[in-house]
């Protein structure tokens, strides 16, 4: 018989097995506390369970293990993690030290199926998407190098990695309570954000589920003209007007502020018309606003950044509706470790690429 994954069974479906088993649900929960609270990867040091239970609990299931298995340190202390995947794939991880704030970035596919036009992970071929335990195990292994390289705890994570989250949606939601549970992680659901390109359907479905984390938007243009062309999912689901009303079915439903993240570039998002549109989106639902710098990579020579000016024109026009707005720097980009720019590339060929897509060079079809 093929053996289980046993971390990808949540506590209630390991209840169920234990008692099939003829053991008390007590016992599933020790095991549950084993695998999350204290790390065991092996069933050999579950030692306040018999050998006899051990024995069979090795028989039907494993343990399977992510682990960072290659770190880049920026000048700014941010750090690039490549992760190994149980099937040797690999993703990235990034964590960003900032003031008392310490964020883990998490990926949620290996790969991306969208084709969002500024972004380097776009160029690569979606092959999966990441198990619960392939998640949860980025935080695990933050958290533990969160604590070596700059002694103190995680206080945030963001899934602004690799992959858009709501299409691994079940996963996504499964992990995110393991990491939020009394008897998983523990981590407060209101230092955990759900970043996404704006698949307005799953936006609503996640506000049912009551999780009580953070929403945010990549939006990087008001205008659906312009936000098709940067970002084809938008065009595929409905527009901005679909992405508004889901919006705002989150807001009512959660009450929870949305961030929009919004990347500026050089004359293609930098113009009065486009600021304009920004601050009426904004005011549509209670949002606030991070302007990015863009990030430039190997992959791409068709943008570039916005001058410093027009960045201060957005904040300025949305201070004056009122709108909170932050401009948010670049952290990692010596090491291709900010936003936009994490592509799994690595020379060490004992760690498998993932395959590119096709990356246009010709900047005219904008």
């Amino acid at each position: 018989m093929k053996k289980q994954n046993i971390k990808s069974l949540d506590l209630n479906h390991l209840e169920k097995i234990f008692k099939e088993l003829g053991e008390p649900a007590y016992r599933a929960r020790q095991v549950y506390d084993w695998l999350w609270n204290k790390q065991a990867n092996g069933f050999e040091k579950m030692t306040n369970l018999s050998k006899e239970l051990r024995t069979k609990l090795d028989e039907l299931f494993y343990i399977p293990k992510s682990r960072f298995s290659q770190t880049e340190q920026s000048i700014d202390g941010t750090l690039k993690n490549a992760v190994t995947l149980p099937d040797r794939l690999i993703v990235e991880s990034v964590l960003i030290p900032e003031g008392k704030r310490v964020t883990a970035c998490i990926s949620s596919q290996v790969g991306c199926s969208l084709d969002c036009t500024f972004c380097a992970t776009a160029t690569l071929k979606r092959m999966r998407n990441l198990s619960v335990d392939e998640i949860v195990d980025q935080v695990v292994e933050a958290q533990q190098q969160s604590l070596e390289h700059y002694g103190t705890p995680l206080t945030n994570i963001v899934f602004m990695g690799m992959g858009e989250p709501l299409l691994n949606y079940e996963n996504v939601v499964k992990a995110i309570r393991i990491i939020t549970a009394p008897d998983g992680l523990h981590f407060g659901a209101r230092r955990i954000t759900v970043s996404t390109a704006g698949i307005p359907k799953m936006i609503k479905r996640l506000a049912d589920e009551n999780l009580r984390v953070k929403l945010a938007v990549s939006l990087h243009a008001a205008i659906d003209e312009t936000r098709s062309r940067l970002m084809p999912v938008n065009a595929r689901t409905g527009g901005l007007q679909s992405l508004s009303e889901a919006l705002q079915y989150w807001y009512r439903k959660t009450k929870s502020v949305i961030t929009f993240e919004y990347l500026v570039f050089k004359n293609i998002n930098d113009d009065e018309k486009h600021i304009e549109a920004l601050v009426k989106m904004a005011r549509k639902v209670p949002s606030k606003v991070n302007l990015i710098e863009y990030n430039p990579t190997d992959s791409f020579d068709r943008y570039q950044k916005a001058d410093n000016r027009s960045l201060e024109k957005y904040r300025t026009a949305l201070k004056k509706a009122g709108i909170t707005v932050t401009l948010r720097r670049s952290r990692g980009q010596d090491i291709d470790a900010a936003c936009g720019q994490l592509a799994a590339r690595y020379e060490n060929p004992d760690l498998p690429k993932i395959p590119t897509k096709k990356v246009f060079r010709n900047p005219s079809h904008l």
